[in-house]
C-alpha cells in the first residue's frame, strides 16, 4: 500500500512523463501552443512559391509520395548524400524529384526554425505543404494530424521496387498499395494525383512508338506526343502535362480523359482497361465530389503512413542533414 502512494505521488509530482505520452501522439493542434505561427508561416511559403513556381504543388505532391511509400511519412527523402552514405533521393527513381518540391519544404523550415527553433519536424512540414498546396490549386482539403518525428535512415539501397514506376502493369501497382495497407479502390484514388504535373518524354515514348501500346492512345493525342518528344534522347528534360486538358488545376479530368485514349503512362491507360480498377474510374469521372473525398481520406491515411513518434525519430535542425 505504501509503495503505491509513493508511486502515486511520484507520478503527480513528475509532469514530464505525462508530456512524453502526450508528445507521442499525433493531433490536429500539436503545435498550437509550441508553435503558434506554424500555419501562417507555411501558407506565406507555398504562397508565394507556387505563384512563383507553378509546378511547385505537382512537385511537392509526389515528394510525398516518395517519403511515404518506403519508410513512412519521416522526411528520409530529403536527405542528402555524404561520402559515406547514398541516400533515398540518389535513387534512380528520385533523381527526376523536382527541385521545387525541395525548395519548398527548405523555405518553410527556415523561417520555423527562426520562429520557433527546433520545434516543427521536416516529416510535419511536408505533410501540412502537400495537402495546402493541393488546395491551393483546386483539390480537396483533408486533415493531416501532427507530430510527427523525423526519420533517422536514408539509404538509396532500400528504395528499389518500392515505389511505383510509370511502366509498371495495374497488377504490379495493386500489389505495390496493397503491401503498404491501400485497397483498390484507394489506389484509383490516389492516381488521381496525375490531374497537376507532368511526366518526362523517356518515360512513355516507347509507347508512342510501339504499335501494341500505340493501340492505348487516341490517334492525334499519340501524334502530337511524338511531335513533343522528336528530340527527347538529345534533350532528356522534355515532358508532358499529365492531363493535357486542365494541367495545373487539380480536377477530376484525369479520370474523364482515361476513356478517351489522353492518358499519358502506361500505367494511366491499364486503370480504364483493367477490369478490377476500371469502374472506379468510371464512378471518379463521373463525379468530382467523389474523387475528392476518396482522394482526402486515402490521402489522410497516407499521412500516417509508418510516422515515427516520440524517441523514434527526431526533429533535425536542417531537413537534409541528421541532427
Amino acid at each position: 500500500m505504501a509503495f503505491l502512494v509513493l508511486l502515486l505521488i511520484f507520478l503527480i509530482t513528475s509532469p514530464s512523463l505525462f508530456v512524453t505520452h502526450s508528445h507521442s501522439q499525433l493531433s490536429l493542434d500539436y503545435y498550437d501552443k509550441s508553435c503558434p505561427p506554424f500555419s501562417q508561416i507555411v501558407q506565406e511559403t507555398i504562397i508565394n512559391k507556387q505563384i512563383n513556381t507553378p509546378t511547385t504543388a505537382a512537385a511537392t505532391l509526389r515528394l510525398f509520395f516518395h517519403d511515404c511509400l518506403l519508410n513512412g511519412c519521416d522526411a528520409s527523402i530529403l536527405i542528402s548524400s555524404t561520402p559515406f552514405n547514398s541516400a533515398e533521393r540518389d535513387a534512380d527513381i528520385n533523381l527526376s524529384l523536382p527541385g521545387d518540391a525541395f525548395d519548398v519544404v527548405v523555405r518553410a523550415k527556415i523561417a520555423l526554425e527562426l520562429a520557433c527553433p527546433s520545434t516543427v519536424s521536416c516529416a510535419d512540414i511536408l505533410a501540412v505543404t502537400t495537402r495546402d498546396l493541393i488546395s491551393m490549386v483546386g483539390g480537396p482539403y483533408y486533415n493531416v494530424l501532427l507530430g510527427r518525428k523525423d526519420g533517422r535512415v536514408s539509404e538509396a539501397s532500400h528504395v528499389e521496387g518500392k515505389l511505383p514506376r510509370p511502366t509498371m502493369s495495374v497488377s504490379e501497382i495493386i500489389k505495390l498499395f496493397a503491401s503498404n495497407g491501400f485497397s483498390i479502390q484507394e489506389t484509383v484514388a490516389l492516381c488521381g494525383a496525375h490531374t497537376i504535373g507532368f511526366s518526362h518524354c523517356k518515360e512513355f515514348s516507347s509507347g508512342i512508338y510501339n504499335y501494341s501500346e500505340y493501340s492505348q492512345y487516341n490517334p492525334r493525342f499519340a501524334r502530337e506526343l511524338q511531335k513533343a518528344c522528336a528530340e527527347y534522347q538529345k534533350n532528356p528534360t522534355l515532358s508532358v502535362f499529365n492531363d493535357i486538358m486542365t494541367p495545373n488545376k487539380f480536377d477530376n479530368m484525369y479520370f474523364q480523359n482515361l476513356p478517351k485514349g489522353l492518358g499519358l503512362l502506361r500505367s494511366d491507360h491499364g486503370l480504364y482497361s483493367d477490369s478490377r480498377t476500371r469502374p472506379f474510374v468510371e464512378m471518379y469521372a463521373a463525379d468530382q465530389n467523389n474523387f475528392f473525398e476518396a482522394f482526402g481520406k486515402a490521402m489522410e491515411k497516407l499521412s500516417l503512413h509508418k510516422v515515427k513518434k516520440g524517441t523514434q525519430g527526431e526533429i533535425r535542425r536542417r531537413c537534409d542533414a541528421f541532427n
